[in-house]
């Protein structure tokens, strides 16, 4: 099967759309799957309003034409809202191709937050958007609910999932966390408004709260919170060895779709502390992988009692393979539907709901 993936978000952002995607083509690729992607860096861009790091591909609508044609793809699945996304649905719809969408990212809470757009005009525009795909991959229960209160009707649950053979513990601690004092409270992320960072910097806790990641508002956040250690974007075991030095993971986010940094930290022996918003409530399994309560602080605190083990038992039954998998078995396939199968993927723990 040739495989085409649109997406506004690739490398060098680092977000969750982007390490999602870069794991589930490589499993299909595994699979015997030609897969190409289509991202801003094959156009002219320019940075996002807030977000100059993030290119936006400018008016590329006949330039994805020609590669869309030129591909002629077996099965096509558009994994964002911006500009790209929307030139690919009208490639779709004028060429009457069937296709399928993801949703990432709750852009009726960002739209609102950052310039005031109410949020029924913003799911009116959700509706548009993915109602015209067979099936729009959703990555908990909850949000699929959610959208279907808005009415989008064909949503499918699609969970993530986190490699084991890179994100566990064991690792030497990094020389800047190595004599820090405990317990260590860990973020790792966007330094982003909509990621509530302070609600984590501002908490009481004992020892210190280490902050992995980089965005626009840091500079003014190291010298608000100078009690906290900020470290910058960490990649693969260097950001496992960061994971496995603390104690907790503090998630604060109220916004998130999903939030692969919790399987990554469980992964690494930490229990996750977080609010009991979408998200979380659907990742965090309740006294036993982390705690999620309207109180944040006492969840991190809940969280320092828990055992490692069973955050590295749940982690390890949410595989790449089984996401990947997910996406090839609600593909909508030119003239038939993607023959191959994964090896033995062992079931996994929730969440695992095949429909929302």
């Amino acid at each position: 099967m040739k495989f085409v993936l649109v997406t506004d978000a690739w490398e060098p952002q680092v977000n969750g759309v982007v390490r999602t995607w870069q794991h589930v083509t490589r499993e299909m690729g595994k699979l015997g799957h030609e897969t190409h992607v289509l991202n801003p860096a094959m156009f002219k861009t320019i940075g996002a309003p807030r977000y100059p790091e993030i290119r936006l591909a400018i008016l590329p609508g006949r330039a994805l034409r020609e590669q869309l044609d030129e591909l002629n793809p077996d099965a096509i699945h558009i994994a964002t809202e911006g500009p790209l996304g929307m030139a690919a649905r009208r490639w779709c719809v004028k060429h009457k191709r069937a296709f399928t969408t993801s949703y990432h990212t709750q852009f009726p809470h960002y739209l609102r937050q950052y310039f005031g757009v109410p949020k029924p005009l913003s799911y009116r525009f959700i509706r548009w958007f993915h109602g015209r795909a067979d099936h729009t991959l959703v990555p908990t229960k909850q949000v699929g609910e959610e959208l279907r209160r808005e009415g989008l009707n064909n949503t499918v649950v699609w969970s993530r999932g986190v490699d084991t053979e890179l994100f566990k513990p064991g690792y030497d601690a990094p020389e800047a966390l190595a004599n820090l004092n405990k317990p260590i409270f860990i973020y790792a992320g966007r330094i982003a408004i909509e990621k509530n960072i302070e609600a984590f910097l501002g908490l009481d806790l004992p020892g210190i709260k280490v902050v992995i990641g980089d965005g626009p508002p840091r500079e003014a956040l190291e010298k608000k919170y100078r009690d906290a250690l900020f470290v910058g974007y960490k990649f693969g075991e260097d950001l496992a060895a960061h994971y496995a030095a603390g104690d907790v993971f503090v998630f604060p986010s109220k916004t998130d779709t999903f939030g692969v940094v919790m399987l990554e930290a469980n992964a690494c022996g930490l229990p996750v502390a977080a609010y009991p918003v979408t998200g979380p409530i659907d990742v965090v399994q309740q006294g036993r992988t982390g705690y999620v309560y309207k109180d944040l602080r006492q969840a991190a605190l809940d969280a320092l009692k828990l055992d490692k083990e069973p955050c590295i038992a749940f982690a390890g039954r949410n595989s790449w393979a089984r996401c990947a998998q997910t996406v090839i078995d609600h593909l909508a396939v030119r003239g038939g539907v993607a023959t191959s199968e994964p090896k033995s993927i062992p079931d996994a723990e929730p969440p695992t709901n095949a429909v929302a």
